[in-house]
């Protein structure tokens, strides 16, 4: 074996950053989930019910990019189509909060659109392609 052989290539940077995107889109839906959970147990909402089954819908949704992260750290092809999802998922929720009428609610939603956007060039760049072994359709 050559030396060439035995090291592998440098994780490209923008791979690491996509996955470090994912993950704090992760870390987002738990501590989410987890506020709505603990309200809903604790607190007064409007319907507990709801709080409650909100609150796991977001964990469990937390774990899509949570998975896609890991994905994306180790290489694996397949882990860019959740992380892909996961970002168009969120355009549509940064809309929805740039619309509201919280004050509160639109620098949030500012935030979500540019990791989301960040999310989709970092992962549609041709480095982190190629870096994942996923070849261009011929």
């Amino acid at each position: 074996m050559s030396s060439a052989e035995q090291t592998p290539e440098p994780r490209p940077t923008r791979l690491t950053t996509a996955a470090a995107v994912c993950g704090l889109e992760a870390l987002a839906l738990v501590a989410g989930g987890l506020y709505m959970l603990v309200g809903g147990l604790t607190g007064d909402p409007e319907s507990t019910s709801q709080a409650e089954t909100g609150g796991i819908t977001l964990i469990v949704l937390g774990i899509i990019p949570l998975v896609a992260a890991r994905g994306l750290l180790l290489r694996r092809s397949w882990s860019r189509g959740p992380a892909l999802i996961t970002q168009l998922m969120a355009l549509p929720v940064a809309w929805t909060l740039l619309r509201s009428s919280g004050s509160l609610l639109i620098p949030a939603g500012i935030a979500l659109a540019v990791v989301a956007v960040t999310g989709l060039v970092l992962l549609l760049n041709p480095a982190t392609t190629t870096a994942l072994g996923i070849r261009p359709r011929a």
